[in-house]
């Protein structure tokens, strides 16, 4: 031992000392060191000791006078721990109360007195003897400085606060811990009361001044304040929830007790429904993946309260993959001549859609494994491409089922919802197929040149899956979550333009283009479907209504303006409404129409059509144009005047169109010799080139040979021949290129009684499409070239 403890060795020895300890500095006292429990003065606690070392200090302590020094352990897992292992400082305490409990541990309670610093250990007869020395604390009397009084009435007044949080603190012990004169004590009762952590409790036993203890619990009494405010708020929202489903429990209990009473509840719902969950699961042909996860979803469902949240959006996804006709199909009809009377029965025309069928029939019938097409039907409105396809479903008896894809923005509209969202459900593909019943439908996109795509994502994008043959036999629905067959679903698609489908996925479409009928099939289609079909609406016959061919001819030409039918169907309905209306006020049972009288019926007419000039014209050249409600013609007048070769366009023509003027000019400027034009032209002459009906806007390349004849023929002073129309593209070389429309465009022609019309020479192949009574009441011209177009538009 070192000189310094046998001085302490000496000293402890005296016998005066063992009388009165705290009349000197060192003290020898029983040791208890403590895990993880920190004990300050003024603190009343209890705690287990379970040590032999312990236990033999504690029945020493009882047998003198009941002092034991208590000192936290640095590191709780030490099962024999050295001086190094303890704190320096530690509180001699008095034990109050000793608790024997099985197993040689007994649970003692305690009362901090004082603070020690711990100078050594000595083991003596099995347990731990502490040499302490008693540090000098300085009293901070609160009455004698303003400077603690207020201390005193902040802590007193954070305390209160705490307290009132708590709520596990007597009045007593409050009072206790506030009517102290030092500061210092007041601190030490305040965290001795407070539940902390042993570690910040013995960092309040080693600070010795009682002012600076003061100073440092009060933002440690802040902090504990806000914590037990935040744990008062979370209670409140959990004990709120708790009361809801204690109220929901008891309400359905006694429902539940109310059923049984009136007879009507059954223990054994649940196990019914799992039943029937079961029933629905073996009956029918499933694909494994399909069948595991619905048992999977049973087990998890069987676990489950019936009234849980969880338990009903369960109880939908099942159901929901139930309802899908799995296995389910119906048998296609491959007959080509059935399918044919079907769609010549229903529809007038649309021979390339009805061809596509047939092929598809033909092929189908040879090879089972063939795949259904993936058509894209484009044409403008009216035309028929919705209901042509109805027919279609019925002549291959396959189920039918349309969605409208106009204005989808949002991409889970296609692909479903995931399962984590409230309110979740499958997308409009998978409830196509639900209600259809079938897993061979026909399913008809209408509309899909129109959707649209924001924040929530690109439907377009999910079509590329569901629209191709290579990837949709296992296409997954967010909602499902399982793969779905969609190989054996013919896919039809409409669309007023291509223009605005996503290339990837027009890629993946076959479009058939349906063109607009001319005024002849017009007239077919309304008196064998539109006419009779409003007659039986307004609840006439032909007996009340005889519509002629030339009161129906006057009522296409001249009171309708559109590619398609709608429009004159409306008009064929409104007739039917007057000759109503007539029938009722006049008594009769027959009205007559003519073409003189149909202005009585219908109003003034709404459309007027060019037709050929009286005679021929400087200047004035007939172009056919393509619009979107059907073929038209295009007169273009061209004045020359003396000026400084300024050229002049109106007509509200467009950028294209405008080139296309541009382009005959320089073309006539490199053929002046030729066509006995004066070279200066240009500089000397001012043109001025206008297309009537300014308002309407006018573009296109097809009116360049138009053009081109009109200037040369005011610069020539030449007559253009009033008989001829022409359309084509010209070069600055004077080639003629082919154009676009021309079946619209020659019926325009027709219409507007002209006798010839100049085609672009490509184009002949085009007129495999145009009706034959177009083409045998026209003289159709091909020309190559404008000397070609010149020969034949020009008078002699």
């Amino acid at each position: 031992m070192t000189e310094k403890k046998n001085n302490i060795e000496e000293i402890i020895e005296n016998e005066d000392i063992k009388e009165n300890p705290m009349k000197v500095e060192f003290t020898k006292i029983p040791l208890i060191p403590l895990r993880a429990v920190a004990v300050i003065p003024g603190m009343v606690t209890h705690f287990d000791v379970g040590r032999e070392k312990s236990i033999l200090a504690l029945e020493k302590a009882m047998e003198e006078n009941g002092q034991v020094f208590l000192v936290m352990q640095r590191d709780a897992s030490i099962e024999n721990p050295k001086r190094e292992n303890m704190y320096e400082y530690g509180t001699i305490a008095n034990v109050k109360q000793v608790l024997r409990l099985p197993g040689r541990t007994c649970r003692i309670l305690v009362e901090g007195i004082k603070r020690a610093k711990l100078e050594e250990t000595v083991t003596v007869k099995g347990y731990y003897t502490a040499i302490v020395t008693i540090p000098k604390i300085t009293e901070a009397i609160i009455s004698a400085n303003n400077i603690l009084e207020a201390m005193h009435r902040k802590l007193t007044t954070l305390y209160e606060e705490y307290v009132t949080l708590l709520g596990r603190i007597s009045h007593e012990g409050y009072f206790n811990a506030v009517a102290a004169d030092d500061i210092g004590v007041v601190a030490d009762a305040m965290v001795g009361s407070m539940a902390l952590k042993s570690e910040v409790i013995q960092s309040f036993i080693e600070e010795l001044d009682g002012i600076t203890r003061a100073e440092k619990l009060l933002p440690l009494l802040v902090n504990e304040i806000e914590i037990l405010k935040l744990e008062r708020d979370l209670a409140t929202k959990v004990k709120s929830t708790i009361d809801e489903k204690q109220k929901e429990y008891y309400l359905r209990e006694q429902l539940k007790a109310i059923q049984e009473e009136l007879g009507e509840y059954s223990e054994e719902v649940d196990e019914d429904e799992m039943g029937e969950y079961i029933k629905a699961i073996e009956s029918k042909r499933y694909p494994e993946e399909v069948r595991a996860k619905l048992k999977k979803e049973m087990s998890r469902l069987s676990k489950m309260s019936p009234m849980s949240p969880e338990a009903s959006v369960i109880r939908s996804y099942m159901e929901t993959l139930i309802e899908l006709p799995f296995g389910i199909e119906t048998k296609e009809k491959l007959d080509i001549k059935h399918v044919g009377r079907i769609l010549e029965r229903d529809h007038y025309g649309m021979n390339k859609v009805k061809e596509r069928i047939i092929e598809y029939i033909a092929a189908k019938k040879l090879s089972n494994s063939f795949n259904s097409p993936i058509l894209c039907l484009v044409g403008p409105p009216g035309t028929g491409k919705t209901s042509i396809v109805k027919s279609i479903a019925e002549a291959i008896n396959r189920k039918y089922v349309r969605m409208s894809l106009g204005g989808i923005k949002d991409e889970a509209e296609i692909r479903g919802h995931r399962r984590t969202y409230i309110g979740s459900m499958p997308g409009r593909v998978v409830k196509a197929i639900k209600q259809a019943g079938s897993m061979n439908p026909l399913i008809l996109f209408d509309e899909i040149d129109k959707l649209g795509n924001d924040f929530r994502g690109d439907p377009a994008s999910a079509m590329l899956e569901v629209l191709d043959a290579e990837q949709n036999n296992a296409f997954r629905d967010h909602y499902l979550e399982v793969s779905l067959d969609l190989s054996h679903v013919m896919f039809i698609t409409t669309a007023n333009t291509v223009e605005t489908i996503p290339r990837a996925l027009l890629d993946r479409m076959e479009v058939i283009e349906v063109t607009g009928y001319t005024e002849e099939e017009k007239m077919h289609i309304a008196n064998k479907y539109l006419i009779p079909k409003q007659l039986k609406k307004h609840g006439m016959t032909r007996k009340h209504l005889n519509i002629t061919d030339s009161v129906l001819k006057k009522v296409i030409s001249n009171y309708t303006r559109e590619s398609g039918v709608r429009n004159l169907e409306r008009e064929i309905a409104s007739l039917c409404r007057k000759v109503a209306t007539r029938m009722q006020l006049e008594e009769t049972d027959r009205v007559k129409l003519t073409v003189n009288n149909i202005e009585d019926f219908l109003g003034p007419q709404k459309y007027h059509y060019d037709t050929t000039f009286d005679k021929d014209e400087v200047g004035i050249a007939r172009g056919l144009a393509w619009t979107q409600v059907g073929g038209d013609t295009l007169t273009i007048e061209v004045n020359i005047m003396n000026g400084t070769g300024h050229v002049e366009l109106t007509g509200r023509l467009g950028d294209v169109m405008k080139e296309s003027a541009k382009a005959a000019i320089g073309y006539i400027r490199s053929q002046t010799d030729r066509l006995n034009i004066n070279p200066d032209f240009y500089k000397d002459k001012d043109i001025h080139v206008h297309v009537p009906e300014g308002a309407v806007p006018k573009d296109g390349p097809s009116a360049g040979i138009t053009l081109a004849t009109a200037i040369i023929s005011a610069l020539t002073n030449r007559k253009v021949r009033r008989d001829v129309a022409m359309t084509g593209e010209i070069t600055l070389r004077g080639r003629v290129l082919p154009i676009g429309g021309l079946k619209e465009k020659l019926s325009a022609a027709r219409r507007a009684n002209v006798r010839q019309v100049l085609i672009p020479m490509e184009n002949i192949r085009d007129l495999a499409e145009v009706p034959k009574q177009i083409t045998d009441e026209l003289e159709i011209t091909p020309v190559s070239n404008m000397d070609d177009v010149l020969k034949n538009a020009l008078a002699e």
